[in-house]
């Protein structure tokens, strides 16, 4: 399994332990699950953070 696939995994299970008991927090699970792929894709390589803040900078 891949990091990010993990990562992904992580993220959502964090997310849903945070809204456990309230289904109006189901987006707090997508931010999660969201958040931890993006931060697989980072760990893998394949999002480059440099290159993102290379750009607000200019």
């Amino acid at each position: 399994m891949k990091t990010s696939h993990v990562a992904l995994l992580v993220g959502l299970l964090l997310g849903t332990v945070a809204a456990f008991g309230s289904f109006s927090q189901f987006f707090l699970v997508l931010v999660f699950g969201a958040l931890g792929w993006a931060v697989g894709l980072t760990l893998e390589g394949r999002i480059e953070v440099r290159g993102l803040t290379d750009r607000w900078r200019n």
